[in-house]
């Protein structure tokens, strides 16, 4: 999509907080966004994101775990680690490329029943969704479509 911002999200497994960052990305982008996630060490979607989101009213079921590529990180307007072995083990970026850092508590090691399990899911993609959001408003009007105003590529905050 020409004009939109690219933002890779990466994790070590690129099963749950990358893959609900990127599905909460291309809902909210609205299209102007092209959202990917990664992982350094990709396993499989796990069910418990894909139950979480959908109480949202997203739909993350289609995506599958992928690899990390340096080359596609390389293309990215934005690259967001969302745990502490991604954010170790992701190379040097370009200086084009906003690397941001989000330490979240990865879900899948939550231990207990299902419904235990799951509020911990929930309790992981409501931190994710609030950052998501803050970072596409941060991303400027212009690359999310008002014309009123413009800059680009994106150089806003954190968006912790």
């Amino acid at each position: 999509m020409p004009g939109s911002i690219k933002i890779l999200f990466v994790c070590t497994g690129n099963s749950a907080r990358s893959q609900m960052a990127e599905g909460f990305a291309r809902h909210f982008g609205q299209g102007r966004i092209e959202a990917y996630s990664a992982g350094m060490e990709p396993s499989r979607l796990n069910p418990f994101a894909v139950a979480a989101m959908q109480e949202k009213g997203i739909d993350i079921s289609h995506q599958r775990s992928k690899a990390f590529e340096e080359p596609l990180a390389r293309r990215m307007d934005v690259v967001v680690t969302v745990c502490g072995s991604a954010d170790e083990r992701c190379p040097i970026l370009p200086p084009e490329v906003n690397k941001l850092h989000w330490p979240l508590e990865d879900p899948a090691a939550a231990k207990g029943t299902d419904a235990e399990i799951l509020a911990k899911f929930r309790e992981i993609r409501d931190q994710i969704e609030a950052r998501v959001v803050e970072l596409v408003k941060s991303s400027g009007p212009s690359e999310l479509g008002d014309p009123g105003q413009g800059h680009r590529p994106w150089r806003g905050g954190d968006a912790r």
